[in-house]
């Protein structure tokens, strides 16, 4: 998603957000109530109405947040509302499985062991290493094998 040149000049938002440090609490509540079209709990404190009617200033000088995110603040709210957890399944490969992993023209295989990898005759600790043996970069071992979508490690879905 592109930034948006201000609405509002920097200075000028800069001005504006400053100035609400100096309206009283039922001032503020007028501004929320322009802003979301209905009052603000009378509970809402004051510190909690400045910060937000800056930020939806910053949002609409600057644009909101990106869809993506959105989706996935959602997502993880329903899911601490319900109770659940939708996380991703990461798959495990078990000892003596065979991943096999193109790279350059070149298919690596590597063969599961009870206490780390084997590869190319030589024992490795762990998939990362063999790796970055292989592409001389580090890399997470389960996301270049295929054990763990892009997606996840994005997520912090590690388990």
């Amino acid at each position: 998603m592109k930034r948006r040149s201000p609405a509002l000049g920097g200075e000028t938002l800069a001005a504006e957000i400053a100035s609400l440090a100096k309206l009283d609490i039922d001032e503020l509540r007028e501004r929320w109530k322009a802003i979301c079209g209905k009052a603000p709990s009378r509970e809402t404190g004051r510190s909690f109405l400045t910060r937000a009617i800056a930020c939806h200033l910053q949002e609409r000088a600057y644009g909101g947040i990106k869809p993506p995110t959105s989706r996935l603040l959602a997502r993880a709210a329903e899911e601490r509302a319900t109770g659940s957890s939708k996380r991703p399944q990461t798959r495990m490969a078990q000892t003596g499985t065979i991943l096999i992993r193109e790279w350059h023209g070149t298919a690596h295989r590597v063969t599961m062991l009870d206490d780390g990898v084997s590869f190319k005759g030589k024992r490795y600790r762990s998939l990362s290493e063999v790796a970055r043996e292989i592409t001389g970069t580090r890399w997470s071992g389960p996301r270049f094998f295929g054990l763990r979508s892009q997606v996840m490690e994005n997520n912090h879905a590690a388990r």
